[in-house]
């Protein structure tokens, strides 16, 4: 029950951060950061009714690790990866650490792919002063890392 709460939750927000992202390049801390904070309770609050402190762990390990890796990325390049993206970040790690480190590594490395295909074809369109909302590809990467780690839990071959 907690799991699917938690899952709701994400869904929620990550529906609300694609659609204020696209339409006014924000992610707005008041969904972002309560968010994170309930997704990240209902995970743990999971972990230990079922008995497992290392879900716990991975849960704010995956949180802590996509805000380390987004951080390093808005520090080197402010202008392409935004502070609300880095918050995000923390979002998204916290579903995909339940999964282990590979899911936050993979799911990350996903959303980085996939935003930058989006601004590859941006670029190729001609359009050399647009802006890329990457909130929409940090979700959609982890959802799609989600996806295979759920078929994964439940026996169900990856690919």
């Amino acid at each position: 029950m907690l799991l699917g709460l938690a899952a709701g939750v994400f869904a929620a927000a990550s529906l609300t951060l694609v659609v204020t992202d696209l339409r006014s390049h924000r992610l707005p801390d008041a969904v972002v950061l309560p968010a994170a904070a309930l997704v990240g309770a209902l995970l743990t609050a999971e972990a230990a009714r079922i008995g497992d402190p290392g879900r716990a762990l991975g849960v704010i390990g995956g949180a802590a690790a996509a805000f380390a890796v987004a951080l390093t990325l808005h520090l080197a390049r402010p202008a392409s990866f935004g502070g609300g993206d880095v918050k995000l970040a923390a979002l998204v790690g916290t579903p995909l650490g339940w999964f282990g480190p590979e899911a936050v590594a993979s799911g990350l490395l996903l959303s980085l792919v996939l935003g930058g295909v989006a601004a590859g074809g941006v670029l190729l369109a001609g359009d050399r002063r647009a802006e890329i909302a990457y909130g929409p590809w940090l979700l959609l990467g982890a959802w799609l890392r989600m996806a295979v780690g759920y078929g994964e839990a439940k026996g169900m071959p990856p690919g």
